[in-house]
């Protein structure tokens, strides 16, 4: 049985077309996905993301064990700051590409694509084992709603305050969010600015519908997996990875 978001209900009252995409109910698309592409281009769109992995790192050695399990030098990220890497296997291939987010000195949030997230935990969990550092999946605890678009800054504002404007690209902060604690980052994979919105996962529901209403009159449009994807290809960016396995090296 798919896992559900805590934005399911919100997504088949809209009329979304749900499929199971990595063991998670999903909407593909809600009207049109080539709408739905051109709003993110032209205006702004509204995305769940909670089927996205989160997994924390967090401990004296968290920064060096993800120097040994990652493409990069996690140890040397100031706090705050976000960068896209990669995880390979002992063969040089990419097992998933992803974002690892520095949130205090000893604490960082791997985000990984939900199809390879169980995949990336455990190697996490094994390539830590000789470091002073805890891997949890807190994939569950989250809600993550993203806005994309020329119009999303303007969008997001309306609910943060407009110190979040001075939030740089691949930034991430705590903010005050709908009188919740939450991680504001802008990170955004469609080729448009944006924010992703990590929340308490009670609290989905909530945001979706404080968005919602906040972009009404800016052309924010829900968008499901499809545009997604065409977004991400068409601005160049990878779509997930691939684990390089013994039956497909190019050795062979």
């Amino acid at each position: 049985m798919s896992r559900l978001t805590s934005l399911h209900e919100v997504h088949v009252a809209l009329g979304a077309r749900m499929i199971d995409f990595a063991g998670w109910d999903m909407p593909v698309w809600y009207a049109s996905a080539t709408d739905e592409h051109h709003a993110v281009r032209n205006a702004a769109g509204l995305f769940d993301l909670s089927h996205m992995a989160e997994l924390f790192v967090t401990g004296p050695g968290a920064g060096a064990a993800l120097d040994w399990a990652l493409l990069i030098e996690a140890s040397t990220m100031p706090v705050g700051r976000a960068r896209y890497s990669m995880m390979c296997s002992e063969l040089g291939g990419i097992i998933d590409d992803l974002i690892v987010y520095r949130l205090s000195d000893d604490e960082f949030m791997v985000v990984a694509n939900a199809s390879n997230g169980p995949t990336v935990f455990a190697e996490l969990v094994d390539r830590s084992v000789k470091f002073d550092a805890t891997v949890d999946d807190r994939t569950d605890a989250f809600a993550l709603v993203a806005v994309q678009g020329p119009r999303a800054e303007a969008i997001v504002l309306r609910l943060a305050g407009p110190e979040l404007g001075e939030l740089r690209y691949y930034r991430v902060a705590e903010v005050d969010l709908l009188g919740t604690t939450a991680y504001a980052a802008r990170t955004g994979y469609t080729g448009e600015d944006g924010f992703e919105l990590f929340v308490p996962s009670a609290q989905g529901p909530a945001l979706w519908k404080a968005l919602t209403e906040a972009g009404a009159d800016d052309g924010l449009v829900p968008v499901g997996l499809a545009a997604r994807d065409t977004l991400r290809l068409e601005a160049g960016m990878p779509l997930y990875g691939h684990e390089l396995t013994l039956e497909t090296t190019p050795f062979d």
